[in-house]
């Protein structure tokens, strides 16, 4: 597998030099030179006139792809309790699991979490794989990776899950590095192909286009999938499945670093990532002390406070309360847009909420195009009366 200049059919023309998206052609006595760090992606080849670049890729499998069988999502826990991307991923994992007529199994590792095993079950899973020692409390990539990739090696699923969490985008690159396959980050949406493969999409460019990639060569086909955007699976008390205690091992508790300490972000409003209403603010805000006015009418709904990438650069609220493609992908019930214009980055982070309200004084705003119900008019105005009207009703005296 490789790219080669042909040196009697180059003309010198320079052509491949300004197509090349990396920068690693350069010419010497009128003939192009191909560096390393090329990735093979073939931009140089189609642009050639003469014919004069030849690309081979390999084409046969790595390895034996058909002793691959099986889906195995990472269930990921903080403090002993699941979180709900786990639950996300067993809903996608049991419809991947089905398409292919196989199995969908769970790994787990943490401290007195044995019981846990009973939900994934109850979820979807058909075997669930359990690692709880005292030492796997708190999240440590090399302990963790070193007991996933022991159950990848032993079992050999095809498709491996993750969440595109803080703690899944620490663990999972370091475990497909070590077990010698692909990863696809942040995927929106996973499918199965005609002959079997796993369809993983994921957002490109910036959000601009959406890019489904294979791995047609490796095997487990491996994805982490970003939070909120896929169903939780349901419960289903009467499931039954398979729990396997994963043996510890001489060094399963080394590493290289320790947990010190956590430092939690003090909020007075709920957590944004499983919030069911969320108030965002964008740059139509007009500065961090009006933000106050989200704070307001998040506290009397019941809500998360959101923010656009716009105003979390321009260190107005914290990156922990950011929505959009750098952000958090939110799915709330209710989504209300304050002063946020609507780019596509932030679009692609909250346009799976069931009702969005947008509220803007521009009424081309692109938020507008995906927004259930929207009010065109100045926020400072428009916010203050909400949040008195809703006070207003809610210390009305019952009727009757």
């Amino acid at each position: 597998m490789g790219i080669r200049i042909l040196s009697d059919k180059c003309s010198g023309c320079k052509l491949c030099l300004g197509t090349c998206p990396f920068g690693v052609i350069h010419m010497e006595e009128k003939l192009a030179v191909i560096e390393e760090g090329c990735t093979l992606c073939g931009a140089c080849v189609k642009v050639c006139k003469f014919d004069a670049i030849e690309l081979e890729r390999a084409t046969e499998p790595v390895v034996d792809l058909e002793a691959y069988k099986g889906v195995l999502i990472v269930a990921e826990q903080k403090q002993g309790q699941l979180q709900s991307v786990t639950y996300e991923l067993l809903g996608e994992g049991r419809k991947l699991a089905d398409a292919r007529k196989t199995g969908l199994y769970a790994v787990l590792i943490g401290s007195g979490i044995a019981d846990k095993a009973a939900d994934l079950i109850a979820r979807g899973a058909d075997r669930v794989f359990i690692a709880d020692q005292p030492y796997y409390a708190e999240y440590q990539d090399e302990p963790y990776a070193r007991v996933l990739c022991r159950v990848i090696n032993d079992n050999k699923p095809e498709i491996v899950l993750c969440g595109a969490t803080a703690i899944g985008r620490s663990l999972i690159p370091r475990v497909a590095v070590q077990i010698r396959t692909g990863l696809t980050a942040d995927c929106t949406a996973l499918a199965i192909g005609d002959e079997g493969e796993l369809l993983q999409t994921r957002p490109a460019f910036g959000g601009n286009i959406m890019a489904t990639i294979l791995t047609p060569r490796h095997r487990p086909q491996m994805a982490t999938v970003r939070h909120k955007v896929l169903q939780e699976a349901l419960v289903d008390n009467s499931r039954t499945g398979e729990i396997v205690t994963i043996e510890s091992k001489d060094g399963d508790d080394n590493a290289r670093a320790k947990v010190v300490d956590f430092v939690k972000e003090i909020e007075s409003t709920v957590n944004l990532a499983e919030a069911d209403i969320i108030v965002s603010g964008g740059r139509g805000m007009g500065g961090p002390e009006n933000f106050k006015l989200i704070e307001e009418l998040a506290l009397e709904i019941g809500g998360a406070v959101g923010a656009s990438r716009a105003v979390v650069d321009a260190e107005w609220i914290p990156y922990s309360h950011q929505v959009g493609q750098t952000g958090k992908t939110v799915q709330p019930k209710l989504y209300i847009a304050c002063g946020i214009s609507g780019a596509i980055q932030h679009l692609a982070g909250m346009q799976s909420s069931d009702v969005i309200v947008a509220i803007n004084k521009n009424p081309a705003a692109p938020i507008f195009e995906v927004a259930t119900y929207g009010i065109v008019g100045d926020v400072m105005e428009v916010l203050p009366l909400m949040t008195k009207k809703l006070k207003e009703r809610r210390m009305a005296p019952a009727a009757g």
